[in-house]
């Protein structure tokens, strides 16, 4: 199942100098492949063959009498066991975090030969993504406990080397660039400088397991933070192995801690280690929480219930229900940027558009991975807000709808073959409790359809202005007159506009966050990077002289 697909362009470039600070002492000997760092083998990994997950703190990595034993979601076998720290073990990530102070690791006026450390860094791990035995070697782990088909895990990866490559050289201290401002008389200027929070930390969620954790962390890192990282524990494996790569390559090994927690004990460090700045990735009711426990200082990129406006002119049908059908359901539905609602002009009714997404969806399959596991939605949860939705007057069902066949995917975990659902724009808007029915999220291969007329665009603005999450969206139309309409009220942080226009994809190349909340994260680009990670200080310099025959003058 884990065999490649499609065939992959990812290709060699040099292998990473060994860094004097390598983790030469791991026992890598004993594993039967070349991968220097690794410590699983990704190929083997099974109920056969279980892994082990340690955490990382004060330099050493450290196990725990406290397992966490995750269950394949493809079968069901215990493959991972998860050594969890628990609330009587917080204490050396505490005092980890409380050791940084609030200027951080290195700012423009501390250590500012770090900046270079991490351009270095970038460039050495980069050169090993671009190995294929190691860009496979994460695919497939990658696969393994998050699954999903090779191309989209080989695509996580492709993007988290791509990023890297952004950052190698002098470009981690471009993020740094201050600025200056003339004075009122000779001897002063004004600096404005970007400035780290010291201890940070790092909370993200399952859906991509290295490319989310990874370009949080640089970002802290090359900003001159102490972060500590908290990935899902069902799927930490990949970036505990990303961790011993980054060593490997020169990460010096006090800079990061990386613990393995349930919600409960990383809410006490939380609390107890005071972080001048937290980064959450998760569901929209953990982040109120923390935004509450932590007084404000968290940035969020939270819950994305994600809509898409099909345009009055119609043209590529084709490519367009292509897209749709990648926006609902690569991934089985389990990304924060999934198309979760669909509004289809009337002129598209003319067209096979439902019918073609509906050929679409059922080629998927378990085989490959195009459709797979629920991490955070069983089937029964699935199909009752299904019958809920169907209860509305006017909604049917489209296509989906049933639990996937011949799976062994245990019971924990979700199985549905990719649905749609029908509901009349009319009663969407109806009242409240049907709004909020409508408009529940379900993380998994799971979306709304409804139709709008000519002159009922706004009713299609009303519904997404009483819309609560501004992760993505697209308007699918090159007319400027209607993208103007519609992006112009509407909030979403990472709009695609025209023909092309997606949901989904987070590439490394443009910002990716919500808009409408001054909580909001951006991930990726160095202005996401410079508004996380860093503050502004201002520092004016006033060196006289003092004006000749000075004299001191009245109070005031």
């Amino acid at each position: 199942m884990y065999r490649v697909f499609a065939s992959r362009a990812l290709r060699a470039k040099s292998l990473c100098d060994k860094s004097s600070t390598s983790l030469a002492s791991l026992t890598l000997s004993r594993l039967n492949h070349s991968i220097p760092f690794a410590t699983v083998d990704a190929e083997e990994l099974s109920g056969a063959h279980p892994a082990e997950v340690q955490s990382f703190v004060q330099g050493k990595w450290i196990g725990s009498s406290n397992h966490n034993t995750l269950l394949d979601p493809l079968n069901g076998e215990p493959f991972i066991k998860v050594a969890e720290v628990d609330e009587s073990g917080t204490q050396p990530f505490v005092d980890s975090l409380s050791q940084c102070p609030k200027h951080g690791l290195h700012n423009p006026f501390k250590s500012p030969e770090r900046y270079l450390l991490y351009g270095d860094i970038s460039t050495k791990a980069a050169h090993m993504l671009a190995l294929p035995k190691v860009a496979d070697f994460f695919a497939r782990l990658i696969q393994r406990v998050a699954p999903k088909s090779y191309q989209q895990a080989a695509g996580e990866v492709f993007v988290t080397r791509k990023f890297l490559e952004n950052f190698c050289g002098d470009q981690v201290r471009f993020l740094a660039r201050s600025f200056a401002i003339p004075g009122n008389h000779l001897g002063q200027q004004s600096h404005g400088y970007r400035w780290p929070y010291g201890p940070v930390t790092i909370v993200t969620p399952f859906n991509f397991p290295l490319e989310i954790p990874l370009l949080q962390l640089m970002g802290a890192l090359y900003m001159g933070n102490k972060p500590l990282l908290k990935v899902d524990s069902k799927v930490s494996i990949v970036m505990e192995q990303m961790m011993r790569l980054l060593h490997y390559c020169g990460l010096p090994a006090e800079d990061v801690d990386f613990i393995n927690s349930d919600g409960k004990t990383m809410n006490k460090i939380l609390l107890e280690a005071n972080p001048r700045m937290t980064l959450f990735t998760g569901s929209s009711r953990v982040a109120e929480k923390l935004a509450l426990d932590l007084k404000g200082r968290i940035r969020l990129e939270d819950a994305g219930f994600d809509w898409k406006v099909l345009g009055p002119d119609v043209q590529e049908v084709d490519y367009v229900a292509w897209q749709c059908d990648q926006d609902a359901y690569a991934c089985s539905g389990q990304k924060c940027s999934a198309q979760s609602m669909l509004f289809v002009h009337e002129n598209w009714s003319k067209t096979p558009l439902v019918s073609k997404l509906k050929e679409l969806a059922e080629r998927r399959k378990l085989e490959d991975l195009t459709i797979g596991p629920v991490l955070t939605f069983t089937t029964e949860a699935m199909l009752e807000h299904m019958e809920n939705l169907l209860q509305i007057p006017g909604s049917k069902l489209l296509f989906g709808g049933k639990e996937l066949k011949n799976h062994s995917i245990p019971s924990i975990y979700g199985a549905l073959e990719p649905t749609a659902v029908y509901v009349p724009i009319e009663e969407i808007l109806k009242d409240s409790k049907t709004y909020e029915l409508v408009t529940k999220e379900i993380f998994g291969p799971f979306q709304i359809v409804t139709e709008y007329k000519k002159d009922q665009l706004p009713l299609v603005l009303e519904a997404l202005e009483r819309m609560h999450a501004h992760l993505t969206a697209a308007v699918v139309s090159n007319d400027p007159i209607f993208l103007q309409e519609v992006i112009g009220n509407s909030v979403n942080g990472t709009t695609y506009a025209g023909l092309r226009g997606r949901t989904t994809g987070a590439p490394q190349n443009h910002w990716f966050g919500p808009a409408g909340d001054p909580r909001g994260a951006g991930i990726g680009t160095p202005e996401a990077i410079k508004l996380v990670w860093s503050c502004h200080r201002e520092v004016i310099y006033d060196y006289g002289p003092v004006p000749q025959g000075w004299e001191l003058p009245p109070s005031t």
